[in-house]
């Protein structure tokens, strides 16, 4: 018997709740919170009747850690998926010391007041964690994620030294929309307005946004623009990936979306200063994320695939190696199965999977781990069978 929190119930957490839903072997008791009840008590609603897993819902300000504990304390979960937004992962850490509960995120934290997001904040919880004999899983989505077991399968089982890697997220996805986020459009446009950079022999390269673009042809998608951006996998890759000389990461965008997004810009409309209006305080960002579509929305209009990989390339017994690892997903699928976009399908299968495999004991280290810490390979068997198969190439087209 196991019981899961499982904090959030927007686009990724339904996802994720509905995968617990069909893996109940492992999640025979669920509760759903969110600031917003009534959402967590449509989904329960949804699924009770298609799964032996006992759901129940709560109602939780996750900025609260009082209201947090007073939560884990009353249900008394094994593990608390963390499928908030990321601004709340240090309260939600905070409450899970407090009451001795299991941690699991998607993506690290990042202050409200200023777009910047580093692992040093979650990082510096290492000790704590470590001695209460606690697990703190951090980034079980797809990117951070899945392309984090992606590069600890290559190290182990086809390198010796891994020296490049470009992590490529393609979405050739197509909504309708003119401009529209695929995730919280508060945190996607916060993402890609930023500053890019990698790093290479050890250190930080800054670039301005979107200053550099490539051109990849994606296996089943195609040609598409992409263009580098700060991602926080890099910098936990960077430490636990023996011999990396570069890493990168790459999204594909497509034109309207970057028109739409620099204009936006231009006008401030992408700013997280808070401004008068009308004799009240607003953030430009937040306002407009309440206008734009709802991501969880998008899951049936939206068509076509996704391809989210990493390419390496270093050394095995001497002899150059090259390797490539990917998922592709398709849109109408991902909606005729649980209702969703590929987007939050691929970050709400791999959060089930992180957090399946605490509970039952497969990944069992202490502390506040990044995923590529774990043995990759339970996890990349669960990945096929639960709805996103991988293929490899041990001859594909570099980044230059």
């Amino acid at each position: 018997m196991s019981r899961t929190l499982i904090i959030g119930c927007g686009g990724v957490a339904s996802v994720a709740i509905h995968k617990c839903c069909q893996n109940s072997d492992v999640f025979d008791d669920i509760m759903i919170a969110s600031r917003t009840l009534s959402k967590c008590d449509a989904l329960k609603a949804k699924l009770e009747g298609t799964t032996k897993t006992k759901i129940s819902t709560a109602k939780v300000d996750a900025d609260s850690v009082e209201e947090l504990v007073a939560l884990m304390k009353s249900y008394k979960p094994d593990l608390c998926l963390n499928l908030a937004l990321p601004y709340q992962d240090l309260h939600i850490m905070d409450a899970c010391l407090e009451c001795g509960v299991n941690y699991v995120d998607t993506a690290n934290y990042e202050p409200e007041d200023t777009a910047k997001f580093e692992y040093s904040w979650q990082w510096a919880y290492r000790e704590r964690f470590e001695k209460a004999g606690l697990t703190a899983l951090l980034g079980s989505g797809f990117d951070p994620g899945v392309t984090g077991v992606f590069c600890a399968y290559a190290q182990k089982h086809y390198f010796d030294e891994i020296h490049y890697i470009d992590i490529l997220d393609c979405n050739a996805g197509d909504h309708g929309y003119p401009f529209a986020t695929n995730f919280n459009p508060e945190i996607n446009i916060r993402e890609v307005s930023a500053k890019g950079s990698y790093i290479e022999n050890g250190k930080w390269v800054e670039t301005e946004p979107m200053e550099i673009k490539r051109v990849y042809d994606f296996p089943e998608v195609g040609e598409k623009d992409m263009y580098l951006l700060h991602h926080e996998e890099l910098e936990s890759l960077a430490l636990n990936i023996k011999g990396i000389k570069r890493i990168r990461f790459f999204m594909t965008f497509g034109q309207s979306y970057l028109t739409h997004l620099k204009c936006l810009e231009n006008v401030g409309m992408t700013s997280i200063k808070p401004i008068n209006f009308n004799g009240m305080e607003i953030v430009p960002l937040q306002f407009l994320k309440a206008v734009l579509p709802d991501p969880a929305s998008l899951g049936p209009r939206t068509k076509g695939k996704t391809n989210i990989g990493c390419i390496m390339q270093g050394v095995k017994d001497g002899k150059p190696v090259r390797y490539y690892v990917y998922n592709v997903c398709v849109h109408e699928d991902c909606y005729a199965e649980v209702g969703s976009q590929a987007i939050s399908y691929t970050t709400g299968v791999p959060a089930m999977i992180g957090a399946m495999m605490l509970l039952t004991g497969k990944w069992s280290l202490k502390g506040v781990r990044n995923i590529e810490e774990f043995d990759p390979d339970s996890f990349m068997e669960e990945l096929g069978k639960w709805g996103l198969p991988w293929k490899e190439s041990f001859d594909p087209a570099l980044v230059d």
